[in-house]
């Protein structure tokens, strides 16, 4: 219960303006969910949930989702999400790097725009791997580092200022792949993407969507 505590997340001014721009913005994520769903089966986390906007992407081959979100503003939206959806969804608290559940107890696990906010992200992907079963599925969809070396400058700088306290501990310059193998997952097939893919580019811009695994051993 003490670790559960200390790994409290509540933002909720940033929670709501989040909600807010998360749906403005679903003309141009939607797809990308779609693609980061696509093909899952069997029993999946989906670590930070948001308010559950993936939750419609999930498809029918999926016979349970375990949905961990720990700010609570986000976490009602998302049980009123997974009420919509068609396939059974669980909305817990936790934090991404305590995860409420077993080790080697899910087939695939999903992370979405989180690994920006997490406090440890060495933490929540060590996680991540413990709760997947040997040889289980990581889908991923980042926003990181990206843009050119001005672009990058101004991601640095940001996130050592005032980028984390405006937006809910998020920081723009963290390296999603880079992360990933050094949590010991294989990175499968990946692409960078830029959203929205039209129009002023931003320090949250830069995207990276694809696919890891929970080595056999």
């Amino acid at each position: 219960m003490a670790r559960a505590t200390k790994n409290a997340v509540h933002h909720p001014l940033f929670a709501r303006f989040y909600a807010r721009f998360s749906e403005a913005a679903e003309k141009q994520v939607g797809p990308h969910r779609g693609e980061l769903l696509a093909g899952l089966s069997g029993r999946v986390i989906e670590i930070g949930a948001g308010n559950g906007l993936n939750f419609a992407h999930y498809p029918s081959t999926v016979s349970e989702v375990l949905a961990v979100e720990p700010e609570p503003v986000l976490r009602r939206l998302a049980m009123d999400a997974a009420l919509r959806a068609e396939v059974p969804i669980d909305v817990v608290p936790g934090a991404a790097e305590a995860l409420p559940a077993q080790s080697e107890a899910f087939d695939a696990a999903v992370v979405s725009l989180v690994l920006c906010s997490v406090r440890d992200v060495q933490g929540a992907l060590a996680e991540a791997r413990r709760v997947l079963r040997r040889g289980g599925e990581l889908r991923f969809f980042e926003h990181g580092r990206g843009g050119g070396r001005a672009m990058t400058t101004t991601q640095r700088v940001l996130d050592r200022t005032v980028w984390p306290l405006l937006f809910g501990g998020c920081h723009t310059a963290r390296d999603p792949i880079g992360s990933l193998r050094t949590a010991g997952f294989d990175v499968g097939s990946y692409r960078n993407l830029v959203v929205p893919e039209k129009g002023p580019r931003v320090p949250t811009s830069y995207c990276v969507l694809g696919t890891a695994r929970r080595p056999e051993r």
